[in-house]
């Protein structure tokens, strides 16, 4: 089952802005478009926490059964550890704000 590892609102220049809480780490992250973005391997999004410290990149993605897009999130920073986290941006179940959005980690079993 997924769980939300935090939640970002939409902002007008087309990023996010939230928080992003995992175990004893909480952070207000930027989640900003990629406008120097050369070819398909770099992420369309930068993911920066609240002092400008790069802890990730967000790639944009269609669903492969919906056919809705979304966004893949891909974290990694010492405080997490030796693996990356993946994760995507996906509705914030309950709201009723659409440019409310969790960051959804589905970990593998």
């Amino acid at each position: 089952m997924a769980q939300a590892l935090g939640y970002v609102t939409k902002t007008e220049a087309g990023g996010f802005e939230g928080t992003l809480a995992m175990m004893s780490q909480k952070r207000g992250i930027r989640i900003i478009p990629n406008e120097a973005k050369e070819t398909d391997a770099q992420p369309d999004f930068r993911v920066y926490t609240n002092d400008r410290v790069e802890i990730g990149g967000g790639w944009n993605r269609t669903g492969k059964n919906s056919d809705n897009p979304y966004v893949s999130l891909t974290f990694a920073a010492p405080e997490f550890g030796p693996s990356k986290i993946y994760a995507n941006l996906g509705r914030a179940a309950g709201q009723g704000n659409e440019s409310v959005m969790a960051i959804l980690w589905n970990p593998q079993h």
